[in-house]
């Protein structure tokens, strides 16, 4: 199963402020639906109520140390390393985490891909991901993007695959 990364980053590193995206940008988030879709789709608590609703047509896993937490129908993992457990036990092809900041700490270690949009811009926020080595990453994608009508701020959607792994 390949283990894979989504998650937008500012040029500070940013990804949030107060559990939420601290930017709007329409393409990303078409981007964000049409490469998860119909895939596991792995999260923190947090990250899972900033939702406010599951994502339709994508199982769901929600990190979380409260085996009573409801988590609406999907399932429930204590650690990352559970989690993709569970999604390898459901014979997913690719599984994708969505954070929060924590989550991404410990996913760096463990995923084959990474897939980030690079938004041109700095911002306040509270949670941030971690700068990514290139002697561990190799950019295999870029598709750059200047700001319009709808999307105020430049982008780049970035695709890193570990070194050395085969995909």
């Amino acid at each position: 199963m390949k283990k894979s990364i989504m998650v937008a980053v500012a040029e500070n590193q940013a990804i949030g402020k107060d559990n939420g995206l601290v930017w709007h940008l329409p393409a990303d988030l078409k981007y964000f639906k049409e490469t998860t879709m119909g895939h596991w789709v792995i999260m923190g608590r947090k990250t899972f109520e900033s939702f406010g609703n599951p994502l339709p047509g994508r199982p769901h896993i929600v990190i979380t140390r409260n085996p009573d937490y409801n988590a609406k129908g999907h399932r429930l993992a204590e650690s990352l390393q559970q989690a993709f457990e569970i999604a390898a036990a459901e014979n997913e092809k690719e599984v994708f985490v969505l954070g929060g900041g924590e989550i991404y700490k410990h996913a760096v270690d463990l995923a084959d891909m990474m897939y980030v949009t690079e938004v041109h811009e700095t911002f306040e926020g509270d949670t941030f991901f971690p700068e990514i080595d290139l002697s561990v990453w190799q950019e295999v994608s870029r598709k750059d993007f200047s700001a319009d009508d709808k999307n105020k701020y430049a982008f780049s959607f970035v695709i890193y695959r570990r070194r050395g792994a085969g995909w």
